[in-house]
């Protein structure tokens, strides 16, 4: 053994390290860091979204299954490397897809499957509590859930006891503690900037709203206890210590902190939690988050209003789809090279059909899509159909296909965003990108460059993603010093000396975004029709 990892080894077996696990929509991931904030071992379980009785869900056995497998790939690579099993750890925190709604009784079952974030299935919820709140509330919002299922009288309403994330879900089986980052809570509740908690106003609006109901509960009964990052939120018990982990080496006792939401990840991967910075998280959706530096002047049903996980005011644009579409063609295109009797391997195939992009007209050559898996919010289709659609006299070849593929992709955040940019002025120095896309080089960052007309950079840290970004958060609360800030931990103590890959907009890719995105607009009639008609 080498210096470094004899002294990554003795920091394994003092527990000077932190654990990440975050529940993401296509994979759970589970990264261990040292404390200086690198990746001892990483481990992983694949899954995927199911559309059961008309609700995407994952249900319990995937979550603890997945949970289980992430944290002993881990396990084993740090066996594997380093010769010593994992006793104990620093800190841990989970973090998972926002939104969503998970309910339980009071002897903890699960009183309906898991509603994901991808559910457009709360559109009249939604829209009465924006009215009633005069503030965004988005279909994917844990109360517009609960707001949804009261206005369709589901008959579990009267036995909620708890409601809940995802990760605040996994955090309290392992801790026992119903508790949730303020960063997550943001997309189940509004919060309130000055109290960093709950809007009471808002509370005591909702709570009248059902009132007529009867319910044995009021909202905030129910409701997660909000933590800002750095506090601790619990342990973990003997209990949590055997689910985590199988084998039953990890001994109990070990801080936990507050679970986050994966756009709070996001934002801490890349060094994104500073006013007039931003992040842009491409995946199965696509979202954008850019920390505001003054309230935006109105209610935008397309703009969302979450928290960083240090309580600051961020501008979120989320769209549903983004790459699955993609994926799905890539998918044909090996297909394709493997009926041709040659094998590809997945990134050489990723990273020629991508660059391929490169090479094409600046508008995608008159071509249109639509990667909508499900429905999407921004353009206000409640279901999707995806589509590609040309004229007669496009210019049909393999780089317009790719490229207009990679605009669609980010088509309904670019309606976002420009309201952000050219409605409310907002002032953005620059974007970190992150996710899979960008493994590729240069290609995703010149698309979301045009698309948003700002600089993009990616770090080399950002492809660890937002299990990385959780484990940094519970290294904040082990490591930080007295009142140091959250902006100022990152900026001097994890990224400092890191150099992000920065792409300009190029003038002639961004003419032909705003040439794509008229096209998509225009187009999107089509895809109303389809919704309607291909049942």
């Amino acid at each position: 053994m080498n210096t470094n990892q004899v002294n990554i080894k003795k920091a394994i077996t003092k527990g000077e390290t932190s654990l990440g696990i975050e529940f993401g929509s296509t994979r759970i991931k589970a990264v261990l860091i040292d404390n200086r904030f690198e990746t001892i071992a990483s481990g992983s379980y694949e899954w995927e979204n199911r559309l059961e009785n008309g609700f995407w869900t994952y249900n319990l056995v995937d979550i603890i299954t997945g949970l289980q497998t992430a944290y002993s790939e881990m396990k084993q690579e740090v066996e594997r490397n380093y010769g010593v099993t994992i006793r104990t750890i620093g800190s841990i925190g989970f973090s998972g897809m926002m939104h969503g709604y998970m309910a339980f009784d009071k002897t903890g079952e699960l009183l309906v499957p898991f509603r994901t974030w991808r559910n457009t299935t709360t559109s009249v919820a939604a829209k009465e509590l924006t009215d009633l709140f005069q503030f965004n509330i988005p279909e994917r919002w844990s109360i517009a859930h609960l707001y949804q299922a009261i206005l369709n009288e589901e008959k579990h309403l009267s036995r909620i006891d708890f409601m809940t994330t995802l990760a605040g879900f996994i955090h309290w089986l392992l801790t026992g503690e119903k508790v949730i980052g303020i960063g997550d809570a943001s997309g189940m509740f509004p919060i309130d900037e000055s109290t960093k908690d709950y809007n009471e106003s808002m509370i005591k609006q909702f709570d009248e709203k059902i009132s007529h109901k009867n319910f044995p509960w009021k909202i905030k009964d129910i409701l997660p206890k909000v933590y800002n990052g750095g506090e601790q939120a619990g342990k973990l018990t003997e209990i949590g210590a055997k689910i985590l982990d199988r084998s039953q080496n990890l001994q109990p006792g070990i801080p936990l902190c507050p679970p986050e939401g994966d756009a709070g990840t996001g934002m801490v991967a890349t060094n994104s939690v500073r006013k007039r910075t931003g992040n842009v998280s491409v995946g199965t959706s696509v979202f954008s988050m850019i920390v505001l530096e003054k309230e935006i002047s109105k209610v935008y049903p397309e703009i969302d209003l979450v928290m960083t996980p240090n309580g600051s005011p961020v501008a979120m644009v989320h769209a549903n789809n983004c790459s699955s579409d993609l994926n799905a063609w890539l998918g044909l295109f090996r297909e394709f090279s493997e009926a041709m009797g040659q094998e590809v391997e997945s990134n050489q195939l990723f990273e020629v059909m991508l660059n391929k992009a490169l090479e094409a007209d600046p508008d995608g050559g008159g071509l249109l899509s639509y990667g909508y898996l499900s429905g999407e919010n921004i353009t206000g289709l409640a279901k999707g159909r995806p589509l590609f659609v040309r004229f007669p006299e496009s210019n049909f070849n393999l780089a317009n296909f790719m490229r207009t593929h990679l605009f669609t992709a980010f088509g309904a955040l670019k309606i976002g965003m420009d309201i952000l940019t050219r409605k409310e002025n907002v002032a953005i120095d620059g974007v970190l990108a992150h996710g899979g896309l960008f493994k590729t080089p240069v290609v995703g960052q010149k698309i979301v460059a045009a698309a948003m007309n700002v600089p993009v950079s990616v770090m080399e840290t950002a492809g660890e993603g937002g299990a990385w970004g959780m484990a940094l958060l519970a290294s904040y609360m082990l490591n930080r010093d007295i009142n140091e800030s959250l902006e100022d931990f990152l900026d001097e103590k994890v990224f400092k000396g890191v150099e992000g890959k920065g792409i300009y907009p190029d003038g002639i890719d961004v003419e032909g975004f705003e040439e794509f995105i008229k096209r998509y607009k225009k187009g999107l009639v089509i895809e109303e029709v389809a919704v309607a008609n291909l049942i």
